[in-house]
């Protein structure tokens, strides 16, 4: 049976570090093929003119990779990131930001993601990130 967003969610609440649960994030969707979160916009995230920080867009970035990996593997199998990069392309203001996290390509001991994040109701992307997972 595969992974639902509510198994995904629960993983989230109990296997995640407080800091990373303070970002609001919510699973909206997880398969083989990746995993998509949301997170609001809120004053404890934003830096002066309301826009999101780039330290918590790089946080979600991870985490759904992470979540991509997961509905990759069909389970919470532990995965660490060897490497993240994110580019920031404009400001991301409004009232959510979504995340689409994608695998671009799976082996035995590495997996590559991708993730694109939307800035909503603007629909507009804000950052990209690429990273590397190394599965024990």
């Amino acid at each position: 049976m595969p992974l639902t967003p509510t198994d995904a969610q629960a993983m989230l609440a109990k296997g995640f570090a407080p800091w990373v649960q303070a970002l609001d994030l919510t699973i909206t969707d997880i398969s083989p093929k990746g995993a998509t979160l949301t997170m609001p916009i809120t004053e404890d995230l934003a830096r002066i003119g309301g826009i999101i920080s780039g330290q918590a867009l790089a946080a979600m970035a991870d985490t759904a990779m992470v979540f991509a990996c997961f509905g990759h593997l069909d389970a919470f199998t532990p995965v660490a990131t060897t490497n993240l990069d994110t580019q920031f392309l404009r400001p991301g203001t409004g009232d959510h930001i979504r995340c689409d996290a994608e695998i671009v390509r799976a082996g035995k001991a590495l997996i590559f993601a991708r993730a694109t994040m939307t800035a909503l109701p603007a629909d507009k992307p804000v950052a990209t990130a690429t990273a590397t997972f190394y599965v024990p």
